[in-house]
């Protein structure tokens, strides 16, 4: 009888959270998938996102890691693992807003998305993607965030505070990063406004961490012994390691801009691939020309610089010019980064020569070569019979340059006056991995 009574209760229960699911069905199917919103495209842009993460860290980690003497790589990996952490929270309680949100004067967005307030996982914001929800988006552009600090801290290795790149980082990314972002990207931004093609961040990221790096080793000045004593790179292992990293995640940063997974990611997938390649070409061939050997390093830093040329233009741009584009991004930035020693400045991780004149000559070079053909909603550039298309992507690089480095330099000099920027000299000698952290990333027992 008890036995029966429970199964009596458990039909009925039963029959009833039934009805509730079959009655809510609706309003759950219609919350998890808009009519609008593309599955495919929200799966591409979320691969894309944790493509772009993986440049940062472990990528750039270990590019920068292998590049210093030994003393200092762990100092060089927390950079980009806590410069992720740090970016990440300022992007979601104003930096994204800041950047994409409603315009004011063609310079800044407002903070109406505070804390991602109105920023839906579910639908999404037709001004930047019709297809994706509005977080996709988000978190998609957080990963820019997160990799431009974390591209300036290879000019200062080996010599800078922890404390004063934490406030730097901060300062850098509300004050330059998410303005110079809604100027080229944001709706009403003034450089978008203009016509300017940046597909997915030479101005927004390289020549703004290339320019600013420059700013950061005027400001804070050379390793104590430069250029006296050798720095070789400690392990090119870990250097060529993170090199292959930032080339893998570098798909997510080019295609992934296309926002879709369409033929323009297809394009922009291709166009990176061979810049890449091209650039590690010609840099080998010019080192090898002039210094006698092909090195490893060279070879890992003219893809990079060829990854970067090809950012700005990847959606915009076919393959011949992707190879013509990567193929001088190898040659003049090995020339970029051996005047350093004859200018005198001590860019440890060479920042400015590959990101900085990388970025310059990529932003110049999609004027040149941008098609209609790749991408009918960019411009026709140079080649393609439309000279002005050139004059306006200079006016974007000359502004993007005069803004970073100028401001930067506000910033170097205020942290400076508050915190300090600069490791102490008995730091300094011992190394940043036991005066910043107290620990040493190789232990050797007996």
């Amino acid at each position: 009888m008890q036995s029966s009574r429970i199964r009596s209760a458990a039909s009925f229960l039963t029959i009833i959270i039934a009805g509730v699911a079959l009655s809510s069905a609706p309003a759950f199917a219609e919350r998890a998938a808009p009519p609008n919103i593309s599955g495919a495209d929200t799966a591409w842009v979320l691969i894309a996102s944790a493509l772009v993460l993986m440049m940062t860290v472990p990528g750039l980690a270990l590019f920068y890691g292998g590049l210093v003497r030994r003393k200092n790589v762990l100092s060089v990996l927390m950079h980009s693992f806590i410069v992720a952490a740090v970016v990440t929270v300022q992007w979601v309680l104003i930096g994204y807003s800041l950047a994409f949100s409603s315009d004011h004067g063609g310079v800044i967005g407002g903070l109406q998305w505070f804390g991602l307030s109105g920023v839906s996982a579910t639908a999404p914001y037709a001004d930047y993607s019709a297809t994706v929800p509005h977080q996709a988006y988000m978190i998609f552009q957080c990963m820019f965030a997160v990799i431009t600090p974390a591209l300036i801290t290879g000019a200062f290795a080996e010599r800078i505070s922890f404390r004063g790149f934490l406030l730097f980082s901060l300062l850098w990314t509300t004050l330059i990063y998410d303005p110079l972002a809604h100027w080229v990207w944001g709706t009403g931004g003034w450089i978008h406004a203009m016509g300017a093609l940046d597909f997915a961040g030479g101005t927004v990221v390289h020549i703004s961490s290339g320019v600013s790096a420059l700013a950061a080793v005027l400001i804070v000045g050379s390793r104590r012994g430069y250029p006296r004593e050798p720095m070789p790179p400690h392990n090119l292992t870990l250097t060529l390691t993170g090199a292959g990293l930032l080339w893998v995640g570098w798909f997510g940063f080019n295609a992934g801009s296309s926002l879709a997974a369409n033929g323009l990611a297809v394009s922009a997938f291709v166009a990176t691939h061979l810049g890449a390649s091209a650039a590690a070409i010609t840099w080998m061939l010019a080192e090898w020309w002039l210094a006698g050997k092909p090195t490893v390093l060279g070879a890992a830093s003219g893809a990079v610089a060829g990854l970067v040329a090809i950012t700005p233009g990847s959606g915009y741009v076919g393959p011949l010019s992707a190879l013509a584009i990567g193929g001088v991004a190898g040659v003049l930035c090995h020339f970029a980064v051996r005047m350093k020693a004859r200018f005198g400045y001590d860019d440890a991780l060479d920042v400015v020569g590959v990101h900085g004149v990388g970025g310059i000559w990529g932003a110049i070079a999609t004027g040149i070569f941008a098609s209609f053909a790749v991408n009918p909603a960019g411009a026709e550039g140079l080649l393609g019979g439309h000279p002005a298309q050139l004059a306006i992507q200079a006016v974007a690089v000359a502004a993007s340059i005069a803004f970073a480095f100028i401001g930067s330099l506000a910033i170097l000099k205020a942290v400076d006056a508050t915190v300090g920027l600069r490791a102490s000299e008995e730091g300094e000698t011992i190394g940043l991995d036991l005066s910043e952290h107290e620990e040493s990333a190789y232990v050797m027992e007996g």
